[in-house]
């Protein structure tokens, strides 16, 4: 039975208020264990809601739990997404300011600019690179209103998909010039490598987490939008990251992209 909408709205303005004081909040699932991921999507509207009423706007979405490691931790055999507003982007070479996020992990991700708007249900790999402007290399800056990332799938989507912030790069490269499954990722902190991947690592190809993306919201009556920027998802693992950190990210094809962390 889904929750009711009193309790939804409830849980929606506790994690935006987590959100503006930079607290956490216990795992929705250890309060509810019979909340469902329907259920967690209709409280992630109510946090993005209230983001929206304070002055925000959407800007794109995020494409997560794409890697099989991801799903097995989380229990589920299915991506999700999460909605990116304009208080969250940040350019190359940026400095995240202290004290803006509450538990950050870094990921190193290609962030799709799209030219045109995908519909779907229906939508297949051709379309979507044929709605595609291009690709940037991108930091998705993931954090958790979840005390101790202690999250089901259920709380990581309540909590926006667990959406902290995004970096992009400064290159928009032609899609059709790349073979996204091979674009390899080397992930630095601190002038040392920590993570490696490739795009094969997001479901076989980031264009599969595309196409997932615009026919799930097909079914919601969502369309993605011109202009819109989707992160598609993980090359490789999360990497935690405290005040002070450098990181870097370069991959194959694309380019690099920077962040620092401010003390």
């Amino acid at each position: 039975m889904p929750l009711d909408t009193s309790l939804i709205e409830h849980l929606g303005d506790e994690l935006y208020d987590a959100l503006n004081a930079r607290q956490v909040v216990a795992p929705l699932t250890e309060r509810h264990p019979e909340i469902t991921i329907e259920d967690s999507y209709r409280i992630q509207l109510r946090m993005i809601e209230r983001r929206l009423q304070a002055g925000e706007k959407v800007i794109g979405k995020k494409i997560g739990v794409t890697s099989q490691a991801v799903m097995n931790m989380l229990g589920v055999y299915q991506p999700d997404f999460g909605q990116l507003l304009d208080g969250m982007v940040y350019g190359d070479g940026s400095v995240i300011p202290a004290g803006t996020l509450i538990q950050p992990k870094a990921e190193g991700e290609i962030a799709f600019v799209l030219g045109r708007d995908l519909q779907g249900p229906g939508i297949t790999a051709a379309d979507v690179l044929r709605a595609t402007d291009g690709v940037m290399v991108c930091f998705e800056i993931v954090d958790s209103r979840v005390r101790d990332w202690k999250i089901k799938i259920q709380d990581t989507v309540a909590d926006n998909a667990s959406c902290g912030a995004f970096v992009l790069g400064d290159r928009l490269v032609d899609v059709r010039t790349l073979d996204l499954r091979h674009c390899g990722m080397v992930l630095e902190k601190n002038g040392e490598v920590v993570v490696t991947g490739a795009g094969a690592a997001t479901m076989g190809s980031p264009v599969n987490a595309m196409v997932w993306l615009a026919n799930t919201l097909g079914r919601l009556g969502m369309p993605l939008k011109a202009s819109e920027v989707v992160l598609s998802g993980a090359l490789g693992a999360m990497v935690p990251v405290v005040p002070g950190d450098q990181l870097r990210v370069t991959i194959g094809g694309i380019g690099s992209c920077s962040v620092r962390f401010g003390k």
